[in-house]
């Protein structure tokens, strides 16, 4: 399947009520099963994801796919170690290609019963679940904030705590606060001296929970109306006090030319004159960023060098190598170093006349690219429907706003 982007004519004015946080919404997932919550969560996430964690509180059997949901295979996995009972957890080809030995061997040290059951360090994985001892456990800060994240959750159900010594530059920091945050919203408060995190034994207490609109999800609108002539854009359920490490989003677009006024229920974006003549920027805190802003440099002719993404490598595709493959189509030589930065000089090629682009079973993919018809005739994305990982109505949302989405 393939979708033909092309951009609205007249000035882009539109309300948009965004999708709920896939990171909230399954956080909040775990929290209220931890807690034995009767209570509902109030603007749960619809996202693929999100689904796969219903599905699998509310499955009679216990062998569960959840399919390419990454953040949901993390969790999970921490989550049934401490559930009496053997589980089988499984996903797709790409999820089965994504280490979580990390996360297996800290459980295994905790007490719990892991082992894989195709190739070592890799789903799918055998869980006989069992009370875990806890105790100390040493990890680099370097890892995905989701296994720190997944044990930190985990944490107030076993025996001795958790006493988590993180060794080194910690990434993605804004994560792990927003996990502590939600966690001490439930009744359970943790210590954080240094590089240190410590949670005493503790139970969770149940709460009616609200979750947050995605953050992430309105980086792709802050990209349209930056690219746009002329955009005033409202965006519902955004907070201004937000947990969520991508509100920096706000910050960044003003260098690209876009105003954020906060209003009660969102903000409104609206278009000014104000362009960096280039871009710098570590995303080691807000990594599902770097594709927007990839894609938008380029395509308003600012230079960039971006760091920090040495977590793009692990995620549901290869995304450096994606979008180097991607740009180089609309004509932009992308280069990378050190499996970590990316950066573009201003460098031109010959772009592919009609153009197609990849999405790789990458939901990011797909909304970071469709933005760029604004500055072409049109695109093509292939294989659209990635985005029901993340934002289901994505394409429904953009004829909103006036964009012509052929099918």
């Amino acid at each position: 399947m393939k979708y033909k982007i092309t951009a609205p004519k007249s000035p882009i004015y539109t309300s948009i009520k965004l999708p709920a946080s896939k990171s909230i919404s399954n956080r909040a997932l775990i929290l209220k099963a931890l807690s034995n919550s009767p209570f509902p969560i109030e603007n749960l996430s619809d996202c693929d994801d999100t689904k796969v964690m219903l599905e699998v509180f509310n499955s009679k059997t216990n062998t569960f796919d959840i399919g390419a949901a990454g953040t949901s295979m993390r969790f999970l996995t921490a989550y049934l170690s401490k559930i009496p009972g053997e589980w089988i957890i499984t996903g797709s080809e790409r999820m089965q290609q994504r280490p979580i030995n990390t996360l297996v061997e800290a459980l295994n040290t905790l007490g719990a019963h892991i082992e894989y059951l195709k190739n070592q360090g890799f789903p799918p994985l055998k869980i006989r679940g069992s009370a875990l001892d806890g105790g100390d456990i040493f990890l680099s800060g370097g890892i995905s904030s989701q296994f720190i994240s997944a044990l930190l959750m985990i944490a107030p159900t076993m025996e001795k705590g958790l006493t988590l010594h993180l060794e080194g530059d910690v990434i993605s920091i804004p994560y792990i606060k927003l996990t502590l945050r939600m966690m001490e919203k439930f009744g359970v408060k943790c210590d954080w001296v240094d590089n240190v995190i410590k949670i005493f034994p503790n139970e969770y207490k149940p709460i009616p929970y609200l979750v947050e609109s995605d953050w992430s999800a309105a980086s792709y609108w802050y990209s349209i109306a930056a690219l746009s002539n002329d955009a005033k854009i409202e965006l519902k359920g955004l907070f201004q006090e937000s947990g969520q490490g991508d509100s920096k989003v706000a910050e960044l677009f003003q260098d690209l030319g876009v105003e954020t006024e906060f209003k009660e229920d969102g903000v409104i974006l609206t278009k000014t004159d104000r362009i960096a003549k280039k871009l710098f920027h570590n995303f080691i805190n807000e990594p599902d960023l770097a594709q927007t802003f990839v894609v938008v440099c380029c395509m308003m002719g600012v230079p960039f060098l971006f760091t920090g993404l040495q977590t793009l490598k692990i995620k549901e595709t290869d995304r450096i190598e994606a979008l180097k493959a991607e740009m180089k189509k609309l004509g932009y030589v992308i280069t990378d170093s050190h499996n970590s930065i990316l950066e573009w000089d201003g460098e031109r090629c010959e772009p592919e006349q009609t153009p197609v682009i990849a999405t790789y079973e990458d939901h990011r993919m797909a909304m970071a690219f469709a933005p760029a018809a604004l500055k072409l005739d049109n695109l093509t994305i292939a294989e659209p429907m990635v985005v029901t990982k993340s934002y289901p109505y994505f394409w429904e949302d953009l004829s909103k706003a006036g964009f012509s989405v052929d099918k």
